[in-house]
């Protein structure tokens, strides 16, 4: 993968990274009523030797915050003083949403579905922009970190493109406990970088304003997994997660609330289960009735709602096979 690959000199928003360069690029993006100036940080690693640049991107949702603590580890780490290539790193996409708390930018729009951007429209179409025209034409690959949204909890997953074979390669190597593909979302940074022939996979790990620490270490994991395999590094820390290859899913469904309630689990997140299998209940205050949700097939489940009172159809239960 990415044989032809040749070292270059990285130019983002007018700023240049030479080969054995490393450098921290910020690119302003807007204002808060006060005045404050805010930016987008972006570091950016030049190895001398020709390689692959690889994308590693957090917080495009600004309320997923296991992926932007994955990159600072590995900040913090060292991680990114690679061999060769060179690696582009985007810690902190929205940073308004992270301010706010938010999923979106303060006018309520989701930056990843604002792609491929104007260069003069919304706060997130202008985020999604600079993205698109000044990072994306420097990246081979990409890893687009992201936790489950409104109190649901991911296991650790990756998700790729079916229809482009060297992101179903990443995703393997990756080695998240499950790997699946997913179909593209209009105006995504996926389905942008789709159109550009660069395979991103998305990395799922936990649940939103909240860190999970197992989240964070297969996280870490994955990506050293794959600066490794495209010969960035030579070696993994051995203190981080060894086992048997991912679980690849091929059937996948949503398992939706029968009923508006109090929504009791039964089962632990990331376990096997079997068909017929009870996962958990909804019920009401009063023990007037209580619905059973059950495994439809033998598979996995791989996300749950952490909401405690549910309304119906809300999806409480991610299960595959």
């Amino acid at each position: 993968m990415f044989e032809n690959s040749e070292n270059k000199t990285i130019t983002i928003h007018g700023e240049t990274v030479k080969p054995g360069e490393d450098k921290w690029i910020r690119i302003p993006i807007d204002r808060l009523p006060t005045g404050t100036l805010i930016e987008i940080p972006i570091y950016v690693s030049n190895a001398k030797k020709p390689g692959p640049t690889l994308l590693v991107q957090g917080g495009l949702h600004g309320d997923e915050i296991n992926g932007v603590e994955i990159i600072r580890r590995m900040l913090f780490e060292g991680c990114y003083k690679i061999k060769s290539g060179a690696v582009i790193v985007l810690p902190l996409l929205n940073v308004f949403g992270f301010i706010h708390f938010s999923r979106q930018v303060p006018d309520g729009k989701d930056v990843n579905r604002s792609f491929p951007g104007v260069n003069k429209g919304s706060l997130a179409a202008r985020i999604a922009y600079e993205v698109t025209y000044n990072v994306l034409p420097q990246v081979d690959f990409g890893i687009d970190l992201h936790t489950g949204g409104a109190q649901r909890n991911n296991h650790p997953q990756i998700r790729y493109t079916e229809s482009m074979p060297e992101s179903k390669t990443l995703a393997q190597v990756f080695n998240a406990p499950f790997y699946f593909a997913t179909s593209l979302i209009k105006k995504s940074f996926r389905k942008t970088a789709f159109d550009r022939k660069i395979p991103i996979i998305v990395y799922e790990g936990g649940e939103s304003m909240r860190f999970d620490e197992y989240a964070i270490r297969e996280g870490i994991q994955g990506i050293l997994n794959v600066m490794k395999y495209v010969g960035m590094i030579d070696k993994i820390d051995p203190m981080l997660i060894e086992r048997e290859a991912s679980e690849f899913l091929t059937t996948h469904k949503w398992l939706r609330a029968p009923t508006a309630g109090m929504f009791v689990p039964q089962v632990l997140n990331g376990g096997s289960v079997k068909k017929g299998e009870i996962l958990g209940i909804v019920t009401d205050t009063f023990a007037t009735y209580c619905k059973e949700i059950k495994a439809p097939y033998n598979g996995f489940v791989f996300c749950i709602n952490n909401q405690a009172v549910v309304n119906q159809g809300d999806a409480l239960f991610h299960v595959g096979c």
